[in-house]
């Protein structure tokens, strides 16, 4: 995995909990699930990752 790539992903999970926490704080469901949604997706991008590195070894 890319240095570019973890940085890339932490952001998104970062995001995704400031978003989720937000939520929770103004009761905005929508905003919650959009940043469970970002968590989401960040995990899964690097378990993209890890797959590809395993690869290259």
């Amino acid at each position: 995995m890319g240095l570019d790539d973890k940085i890339d992903n932490k952001a998104d999970d970062v995001a995704g909990k400031l978003k989720e926490h937000a939520g929770k704080a103004t009761g905005d469901e929508k905003l919650e699930n959009e940043g469970k949604a970002d968590q989401i997706k960040s995990d899964v991008k690097q378990a993209g990752e890890k797959v590809k590195d395993a690869f290259k070894h």
